[in-house]
């Protein structure tokens, strides 16, 4: 149970020194340029020593230089891919304004019909993606300059490395419906992986292979950035500079992770959760890891501790139902955490009754923070989505201990609750503290579809490695098994294919609820939504024997590598 990489993790742990007894020393943010270019609208303060100044005036004076650029340039192609770099680099948010100018003044041009009928493959698709990522409203009738009189993509373009990558690129935004967009993925992918096997040993190889399994927007840019140094010959001429802004940001927030995690881990090991559940996953760095995934901006560093902490109850829980009680046991823990009962509780067995009664002092830990800086108490909406998750897995237990075996659907529908999804994007909701309302909060203890998207996408690909990434036998089900019982003429290989083509579809309609986002919830929800779909392939990517390899790569780089500046 657990990963290699905790050996070199607890080590951290023991011998990080953040400077000062207190890591909490005030910090003034205007003596931090780029800390201040960090924080959203230049108003939240951070107190931490965990930010040095080392390469930050430098990165400042690129950052002023580029924001020029974005300004002052009448290059269209040079923007563009200025802005696909600091997007891939994860700067984009410094020079935001900027480059919502930019794609505010190309949306002009585009429906003012001076869209160039000439215009290349490349720069049609970048410029696709980014009016599309930023809210325009753009018709992927765009690339019909590039269909032949069957509709098909030309088949000239397949020798186009560079415009089939940000074709591919464009093709991810694909909504149901969007004929144009499925073709382009398809036509893009099948030249792609033609070309790769052709040229293993071409400088842009690494970065096409890369673009196949990790398309930017079904991917994680910090947990990406590290391939943007050295797999692509890139031709923007402002690359060394982006890359230099990009270095030091990165290793800015990989400090600040840092002391997170640590806080993080200082309360699971107070907690004592580890040697009372003892059965159960001992992981505060892919818990804490999770909850980076979700909610990535800089300024949300304490939300980000106290949303590990409810992720962490999520996987202990799943534990519970899944290789300890019994289902007299795990039918009474499901009822007292229906009933918030702490009567109750004292007749579980002893690890279900520390685990209920630690879970009710995070809850009410959460909720008097939330309380006190936006003057509601969520407590209620807390209980309530703990006890539908309890619902869920005791469903998961009832099925086992009876013999019955559900149709896929059935499991499926139950299966998106038993993620976890929900009751994480609940806290979410609340930790935010935006747009928190009686309407918003009834909607959102109904199933949103943006919700039930992100978590259909987990379950089935979670469900496609068999979820053994734990090496626990229990008594989990999955799709797979359930689908072939249903239709026992199916191979293993066509069910594979089968969930993938779900996989895609929940995909679509999670961009249509991104891209068309419910006004009554804030953005940064619906984008932690969006996070957690793009998250999925990093936290389960198996390899031959179902561990986690990449993941556990991810995470050391993510948090103890930094980049030489």
């Amino acid at each position: 149970m657990g990963f290699s990489l905790f050996a070199s993790f607890y080590s951290f742990l023991a011998t990080t020194k953040i400077r000062n007894a207190n890591p909490y020393t005030p910090i003034n943010p205007q003596n931090n340029n780029l800390l201040l270019l960090l924080l959203p609208n230049n108003k939240t303060q951070f107190s931490t020593t965990l930010i040095d100044g080392h390469g930050v005036e430098g990165a400042v004076a690129k950052v002023e230089s580029l924001k020029h650029v974005l300004r002052e340039s009448g290059d269209c192609l040079e923007c563009l891919d200025l802005i696909d770099a600091a997007q891939r680099l994860g700067i984009d948010s410094l020079l935001q304004e900027e480059i919502e100018a930019v794609l505010k003044r190309q949306y002009f041009l585009l429906n003012a019909l001076e869209f160039d009928p000439m215009i290349d493959l490349h720069k049609a698709a970048l410029l696709f993606r980014h009016l599309t990522q930023q809210g325009f409203l753009v018709t992927p009738n765009l690339f019909k300059i590039f269909l032949d009189e069957e509709g098909k993509f030309n088949k000239e373009l397949r020798h186009d490395i560079k415009g089939l990558t940000s074709l591919h690129e464009a093709s991810q935004l694909c909504m149901h419906g969007d004929d144009i967009l499925e073709e382009a993925q398809n036509f893009s992918s099948h030249w792609l992986n033609a070309w790769v096997v052709v040229h293993v040993n071409h400088h842009s190889a690494t970065f096409v292979h890369n673009t196949l399994l990790h398309p930017y927007h079904k991917a994680l840019p910090q947990f990406m950035l590290p391939n943007y140094f050295g797999d692509k010959q890139w031709t923007n001429k402002w690359i060394h500079t982006l890359q230099d802004v990009a270095k030091v940001n990165f290793n800015t927030t990989q400090r600040l992770r840092q002391y997170e995690l640590k806080q993080f881990t200082k309360w699971w090991k107070e907690s004592d959760l580890g040697r009372e559940l003892n059965f159960a996953r001992n992981q505060p760095m892919k818990w804490y890891i999770a909850s980076l995934s979700c909610l990535t901006d800089v300024c949300h560093s304490e939300q980000r501790i106290q949303l590990a902490k409810a992720i962490a109850f999520v996987y202990l829980i799943d534990d519970i139902f899944d290789v300890f009680g019994t289902l007299e046991e795990l039918t009474m823990f499901a009822e007292v955490v229906c009933r918030w009962d702490l009567v109750a509780a004292e007749k579980l067995p002893s690890c279900m009754r520390i685990c209920f009664k630690s879970l009710l002092e995070v809850t009410n830990e959460i909720s008097d923070q939330i309380y006190q800086k936006h003057g509601w108490n969520p407590a209620t909406s807390l209980q309530t989505a703990w006890g539908k998750l309890c619902k869920a897995f005791l469903v998961e237990a009832e099925w086992f201990s009876s013999g019955h075996w559900p149709s896929a659907e059935e499991y499926l529908r139950n299966g998106r609750v038993s993620t976890g999804v929900h009751v994480t994007l609940v806290h979410v909701f609340f930790l935010l503290g935006q747009q928190i309302s009686n309407q918003t909060v009834e909607l959102l203890e109904e199933d949103l579809d943006i919700v039930s998207c992100s978590a259909t996408i987990l379950r089935l690909w979670d469900d496609m490695g068999s979820a053994k990434d734990e090496n626990q036998e229990g008594r989990d089900g999955s799709y797979v098994k359930y689908y072939m019982k249903e239709h026992p003429s199916t191979s293993f290989s066509a069910t594979q294919k089968h969930i993938m083509w779900k996989i895609s579809e929940a995909w679509k309609s999670l961009n249509r609820e991104w891209l068309y986002c419910n006004p009554l919830f804030p953005s940064q929800f619906t984008q932690a939504s969006l996070n957690i779909a793009r998250a999925v392939p990093l936290f389960y990517s198996y390899g031959r024997n179902q561990s986690l390899p990449t993941f556990e790569q991810h995470m050391e780089r993510l948090l103890f590598h930094s980049l030489d500046i």
